[in-house]
């Protein structure tokens, strides 16, 4: 399906120089001459590669519609992630470096979504947001107001986050996966 270059949104998948790209981040901008167009970011979703480009609204790109399917995270074999296909219990091996630094997040049975192009994988969704435990963190500074400052931590995966003062070992947090940042105390 082909779209205006001014329609193209995070996270979307483009078919772009006979590749597969996926957009990390827009910015839309409008000088004071000529005409407004779009700054994309995009990683090659084969090999891995970054680049920016602009787009003006008179172009077009297509965006690629991909199947999504339900599978299960099992284990980590060396550099190979291995999950397990939800409907009919077959296994596949995904190299780690497809995630890219969202591996820290994956537990064992976690459900994730893997989107396929063609029967391949070229992706994988983790849920939005997950708990985790604090294992460490620093202690609170005396004059330190709870509205603005925060304190650095350390969760159970090893993953480095910003929470309130009042948060301290051993509390289970919920966080944000993509954006690494502290949503709110678990229940």
């Amino acid at each position: 399906m082909k779209i205006s270059g001014v329609d193209i949104r995070p996270g979307n998948i483009l078919e772009y120089e006979k590749g597969l790209w996926k957009v990390a981040k827009i910015q839309h901008t409008q000088p004071g001459k000529g005409g407004a167009y779009m700054q994309v970011e995009m990683k090659n979703l084969v090999d891995g590669r970054k680049t920016n480009v602009r787009f003006r609204s008179a172009d077009t790109v297509e965006k690629v519609r991909l199947d999504t399917k339900e599978f299960q995270y099992l284990y980590q074999d060396d550099e190979l992630l291995v999950f397990m296909d939800k409907e009919n219990y077959e296994q596949i091996n995904l190299a780690a470096g497809m995630l890219g630094e969202e591996v820290a997040f994956l537990t064992d049975g976690m459900d994730v979504t893997l989107e396929l192009y063609d029967e391949k994988p070229i992706s994988v969704q983790l849920p939005d947001q997950i708990e985790a435990e604090i294992v460490e963190a620093d202690g609170v500074v005396k004059g330190q107001t709870a509205s603005s400052s925060y304190k650095p931590a350390v969760l159970d995966n090893g993953v480095r986050v910003m929470v309130p003062p009042f948060i301290a070992a051993g509390t289970r947090i919920v966080v944000d996966v993509y954006a690494r940042e502290y949503v709110r105390k678990a229940d």
